[in-house]
């Protein structure tokens, strides 16, 4: 087993262990002081728990200087603004576990209602404390393949859940909802996701698709350009969005990630607002990704 899968499974335990003693102060009656039964245990726990994730985040760091980006396409038209991004930060998610380390969060930003499309809602002090996901012009959107590549890992089935962009929300997907999904591993982080091998050792993943959107399945052929689901709302979210990320390993518990940019916007920044034109699937015969640079 590597280190890296021995961390993982200490991380999980640790999780079960601390919502184990959690439970049992409130279903059973146990002997002694609170403060040596539970308070003391659960202490402990949360004080290894915290080193376990610290130790996971290390373990997942690349190792060495990055090496240049991977130039692919964009995986998405239209106009967008960037969030997490690795331009601000690396880690750009806080942490380089499940190959997060120059993954990037994008959310859809029309210019408005006059072509019919709704605006994105904004984030909310208190109410409406969830939005349905058909608010959210995100939602829906086309997901295309960066480069031609071979579908290797697909997941489906998770429901898209409201949106968690309201303070009472947002609170409770980081005390709770996000910490279950911590310790059920990267499949309830990352949601339905597909992860697509882009040839020379990189893959790219995309998480929080939508339920029954995707196009394709593990072992298909795809085009630079080519639709291959939709952006949805599964996983740990806060509304619809695309969280993309290229990486070394098709299996988020092993990989590292690897830098990219995208052909013809870069990398934007978090915040920025950048726009892609449509295209169509690249007509090209199969060709491993364009080179790194």
């Amino acid at each position: 087993m590597s280190v890296r899968r021995a961390v993982e499974r200490a991380h999980r335990v640790s999780w079960v262990v601390f919502f184990a003693l959690v439970t049992a102060e409130f279903f059973v009656d146990l002997p002694g002081p609170r403060w040596t039964v539970t308070l003391l245990p659960a202490g402990v726990v949360s004080a290894l728990l915290l080193a376990v994730i610290v130790l996971q985040s290390r373990a997942a760091a690349p190792r060495g200087e990055p090496g240049d980006p991977v130039q692919v396409e964009p995986p998405v038209t239209g106009r967008w603004t960037a969030l997490n991004s690795p331009v601000d930060k690396v880690p750009s998610h806080g942490t380089h576990v499940y190959g997060q380390t120059y993954a990037i969060d994008i959310v859809a930003e029309p210019e408005g209602e006059d072509d019919g499309t709704p605006a994105r809602p904004p984030f909310r002090w208190v109410w409406p404390v969830v939005r349905r996901n058909d608010r959210f012009p995100a939602f829906g959107a086309p997901l295309l393949a960066v480069a031609d590549a071979t579908v290797v890992r697909v997941s489906d089935g998770q429901r898209d859940h409201l949106s968690r962009n309201s303070l009472p929300a947002l609170a409770y997907l980081m005390l709770i909802e996000g910490n279950v999904r911590m310790a059920l591993g990267a499949h309830r982080i990352f949601g339905n996701h597909v992860v697509l091998d882009l040839g020379g050792g990189t893959y790219a993943a995309y998480a929080h698709v939508r339920r029954g959107s995707l196009k394709v399945r593990a072992g298909d052929r795809v085009r630079a350009g080519q639709e291959i689901g939709q952006v949805g709302n599964s996983g740990n979210t806060t509304e619809p969005h695309l969280h993309f990320q290229l990486m070394d390993h098709p299996d988020l518990h092993t990989a590292r990630g690897i830098p990219f940019t995208w052909r013809g916007v870069g990398v934007p920044g978090g915040g920025e607002t950048f726009t892609v034109g449509e295209r169509a699937a690249s007509p090209r015969p199969d060709t491993d990704v364009s080179g790194a640079g």
